[in-house]
């Protein structure tokens, strides 16, 4: 397993070995001796899955109170996995980074407690899984427009195989802007 820190450091791209022959192929997804010595100490207590069809974008989401941390990865499909910084005290704070994760290409993206979380899906369909360091709670829940001008995040429409915006979940479309958004 290969950690590959990103531009804002708490942010790991996660890249596993895949051994492939006729059968079909094996990897190893999580590791908690290696994830804690190159990303921290955490503890997972939920696992998620969704799946989405082809221009779906679910995002940006955090929670407030109970912010989670995520180790994203996509089992099918494509989509652009997107981190934002809401961390008032970091000098990333509402910076981004993004990371395409694959069925074909394994890779996962960690981005713990204080980040907005968004994917979009770039296949005709992609399922999603990931790992979340505290429960959901609908309380805490918050959101921020994935097309802000002030977070300026590159959604890369250059890859876009649909003409018009990413279909949105009617809370998606109603997200406030960054200016707007209560970071925690």
């Amino acid at each position: 397993m290969q950690f590959e820190p990103q531009p804002i450091p708490d942010v790991m791209l996660i890249i596993p070995r895949r051994f492939e022959d006729g059968r079909g192929f094996f990897m190893e997804t999580f590791r908690q001796d290696l994830f804690d010595a190159h990303c921290g100490r955490h503890e997972f207590v939920q696992d998620n899955h969704s799946r989405s069809s082809l221009g779906v974008l679910r995002g940006l989401h955090y929670q407030i109170d109970q912010p989670q941390g995520k180790l994203v990865r996509a089992i099918t499909g494509e989509i652009l996995d997107v981190a934002v910084d809401i961390r008032r005290d970091s000098p990333f704070c509402g910076q981004w980074v993004s990371a395409h994760l694959s069925a074909e290409n394994g890779h996962q993206l960690w981005l713990p407690p204080g980040f907005a979380h968004g994917f979009l899906v770039l296949s005709e369909v992609a399922e999603v899984a990931y790992k979340a360091t505290d429960y959901y709670a609908p309380s805490c829940e918050r959101s921020v427009r994935w097309d802000d001008a002030t977070l300026a995040i590159d959604w890369q429409p250059q890859r876009w195989a649909w003409e018009g915006l990413p279909a949105l979940s009617e809370k998606d479309r109603k997200a406030p802007a960054w200016a707007d958004a209560s970071p925690g």
